[in-house]
């Protein structure tokens, strides 16, 4: 796609610079980037190129960050984000807790906590407001605050309406970004958790080289989410990425959703547990803590039980890949802690079932903790200013007046 100075705004909301967003949106996607390379990847002149960069280094939303090697000639610099032009709150919500961060432009996380939280309350988003409300302030040593970042482990039919489908949470069309915008003043955009996860691959992650991505994540449930052509992809109602819940077999055991043999009924946490419990690998009263502990001691019924689920997910991932032809599979999620164990498996069933043998799609796996599902959340914020395909409609729409209001008084934009 060309870039031109004359990109028509009715998609994006009126008086958004879009130039100067495609700019910010090739910056917080690719990371320092020379001026040449802009104007190139953006199709505009090197003298616009000269203009905008002039007005956002004015504005410190950019910086010189490095020399760009030289192939003859005077070396040119490399233009970066400024992580204080603004930050967001990013928070993932649990059933039983909630994690929340706090994250400059850059990716930098600033901060980071977890309280309790009872999702099934019927209180919970009121709840939920008065966890997040103490830190919403103005506060003159932190960057400005752009809004608020949610993900969930369920539908969420739009980012920027915010209503909530979530079997786990038991949350029925709860209109979580309704009542937070109410409560908090503040631009909220709410997503699915995986869904987040890929925003914050494509802005600072593994997501940075690649256009086409699959993010799967593991752990208590099985996720996924397609990214093609650096946008993510929802479906026509934002459930999109169901991958937990392929039919595995007709006959096999109940999953969450109330459906028999779904993935997930296979693969999740539980789920391993059930078959180790079977095989006698451990003890009725006894978790999955305790199956990965007598894998990691080398206990070979262990492995053996998280290497069939490798096996199994190898299976299921060369179908969606078939399909789907990514360049990149990234694996996230609190399972990539015991990962060790299905590796092997996983990559080998994974090579066997795709039809060109995974022929140049590399796996990545994600460097894992509890923060980075609330990192993912906060990256649904932080992408506003680079969101030019409508991902955050009205809400990123927003979350830019306040990043612009920052810097552009003259002009008439506010907070």
């Amino acid at each position: 796609m060309k870039w031109v100075d004359e990109v028509p705004l009715a998609k994006h909301g009126a008086g958004r610079d879009l130039s100067r967003s495609a700019v910010l949106a090739l910056l917080g996607s690719r990371g320092p980037t020379s001026r040449a390379d802009i104007a190139r990847e953006l199709g505009l002149s090197p003298a616009a190129v000269s203009q905008i960069m002039r007005r956002l280094l004015e504005q410190r939303m950019v910086e010189e960050v490095a020399q760009a090697p030289s192939s003859g000639g005077r070396p040119g610099s490399l233009i970066g984000l400024v992580g204080s032009a603004g930050r967001a709150l990013g928070v993932k919500v649990a059933a039983d807790h909630l994690v929340v961060v706090s994250v400059r432009l850059d990716g930098q996380m600033l901060s980071s906590w977890t309280t309790p939280f009872d999702a099934m309350a019927p209180d919970a988003l009121p709840r939920l407001a008065a966890h997040l409300a103490p830190h919403t302030g103005p506060d003159p040593d932190l960057p400005p605050l752009l809004g608020v970042g949610v993900a969930v482990p369920g539908v969420v039919h739009r980012p920027d309406k915010g209503t909530v489908d979530a079997d786990v949470l038991q949350w029925r069309q709860l209109p979580v970004g309704r009542h937070l915008r109410g409560v908090l003043g503040l631009p909220v955009v709410v997503e699915n958790d995986v869904n987040a996860l890929a925003v914050a691959e494509v802005l600072y992650g593994h997501g940075r080289e690649a256009d086409d991505l699959l993010v799967l994540t593991i752990g208590r449930g099985i996720g996924m989410s397609i990214v093609t052509d650096r946008s993510v992809y929802r479906g026509g109602r934002g459930g999109a990425g169901e991958f937990g819940h392929v039919p595995m077999d007709a006959e096999g055991p109940l999953c969450q959703c109330g459906r028999h043999g779904c993935l997930e009924a296979w693969l999740g946490e539980p789920a391993l547990e059930r078959t180790a419990r079977e095989r006698g690998v451990i003890g009725a009263r006894q978790g999955f803590a305790a199956l990965v502990g007598k894998a990691d001691r080398g206990d070979a019924g262990a492995r053996e039980v998280l290497a069939d689920a490798g096996r199994l997910l190898g299976r299921a991932v060369a179908g969606a890949a078939n399909m789907l032809d990514p360049d990149r599979i990234v694996i996230a999620g609190e399972g990539v802690a015991h990962w060790i164990h299905w590796e092997d498996a996983f990559r080998a069933e994974f090579a066997r079932r795709q039809v060109r043998g995974g022929d140049g799609i590399s796996v990545m796996v994600h460097t894992w903790d509890d923060s980075s599902w609330a990192q993912g959340a906060a990256a649904l914020v932080l992408a506003a200013p680079f969101d030019l395909d409508g991902f955050g409609g009205e809400q990123a729409d927003l979350v830019v007046a306040r990043l612009h209001g920052r810097f552009d008084a003259a002009d008439g934009v506010t907070g």
